[in-house]
């Protein structure tokens, strides 16, 4: 049966109208159609901030298509991957009457956006070494589930997910299936973007916050068929993204080598710190991680996050998670706050 993305969209958004700004129209001239402030921003900036943006990021969705191997109309900008989790909730489910479907432990924000927009939240945990369980995650879909979300390289566990298995849930669930890809840079496993012609309901996301170090900006990306991005790009904000923002992505296109840089760096990191926490007796197991952080088994692990916070040395506890019980999650930082970590960690568990 061939996947019809349209009979999945609610109705009232397949039948929207979406607002037309100013700036679909005409962007040069003497512009007197939007009401900006002619005289100019305050304070002054050459940069014509006075101005709205450009509503659909043509320039940087062009350049970032290009790096991922994809076309333009593939890609969605949206405020942190967040903007584009909240959207694709929107124009999938039903509030009140569709769900979404998780695999625990994964990133929270699944659920917290399912939650704000009155879906319910299907749950299938993940295995013990923390794989997709697929025959179970099939076997619970019902005609509800409109949305699964699978996070490889995955949050908090940093490992990826095996592709055969989102393969066979992309071609068995007639839903949406998003892969989120926050971490790819920091793994040898190739992005899924470059599957977007073998799989009409894939949805990829991605992000300039991680490996390129831009968490401060805010931008997320969604790549996948160019049915789907529209349907994104008629439900957001007229002007989601602004001109700083834009300004500073395009510069980090310029910059390609210098991300990949950084990224071999903090791999490296990665498995130092790995090596040094192997040194320490009191620590568990130090789970495999594809990203730029490491999931560590430690005894009493809420109190050692709370006495090292408090110390100044910040960790995450994600003990409360399913699979998860005693663990911290680092993230790999500078080798000097590394080192500052090792020996506060050390100390502790002493």
């Amino acid at each position: 049966m061939k996947f019809d993305v349209h009979s999945l969209v609610r109705t009232n958004i397949r039948l929207l109208t979406p607002y037309r700004c100013a700036r679909d129209d005409y962007d040069r001239g003497i512009l007197l159609d939007a009401n900006e402030n002619a005289i100019g921003s305050v304070p002054a900036d050459p940069r014509d901030l006075n101005r709205y943006p450009d509503p659909h990021q043509e320039a940087f969705r062009a350049r970032y298509a290009a790096f991922r191997g994809v076309q333009p109309a593939n890609v969605f900008c949206g405020v942190g991957s967040d903007e584009a989790i909240d959207l694709l909730l929107r124009i999938f489910c039903r509030p009140g009457d569709d769900s979404i479907l998780i695999a625990p432990p994964t990133y929270g924000m699944y659920k917290v956006s399912a939650a704000i927009n009155d879906v319910d939240v299907q749950s299938i945990p993940l295995s013990r070494d923390f794989q997709l369980r697929v025959d179970d995650i099939l076997a619970a879909v019902r005609p509800a589930t409109k949305l699964i979300f699978l996070c490889s390289p995955n949050n908090p566990t940093g490992n990826v997910l095996h592709r055969q298995d989102i393969r066979r849930i992309l071609l068995d669930f007639n839903g949406i299936v998003v892969v989120d890809e926050a971490y790819v840079d920091f793994s040898d496993e190739p992005s899924f973007a470059g599957e977007l012609d073998a799989f009409e309901n894939l949805v990829v996301l991605q992000t300039l916050s991680k490996s390129f170090g831009l968490a401060g900006i805010r931008l997320g990306l969604a790549l996948a068929s160019a049915e789907i991005i529209d349907y994104m790009m008629r439900v957001k904000a007229p002007y989601n993204i602004n001109k700083l923002t834009t300004e500073v992505a395009l510069k980090a296109m310029d910059n390609l080598d210098e991300m990949h840089r950084h990224v071999q760096l903090l791999n490296a990191e990665r498995g130092r710190v790995a090596d040094r926490l192997r040194e320490i007796p009191a620590v568990g197991r130090i789970h495999p991680s594809d990203a730029n952080f490491l999931l560590v088994e430690v005894p009493d692990a809420l109190r050692i996050y709370r006495e090292m916070a408090d110390a100044g040395v910040v960790i995450r506890y994600r003990g409360d998670q399913i699979h998860c019980e005693s663990t911290i999650r680092i993230t790999i930082g500078t080798p000097e706050e590394n080192d500052a970590m090792l020996t506060m960690l050390t100390e502790k568990l002493s």
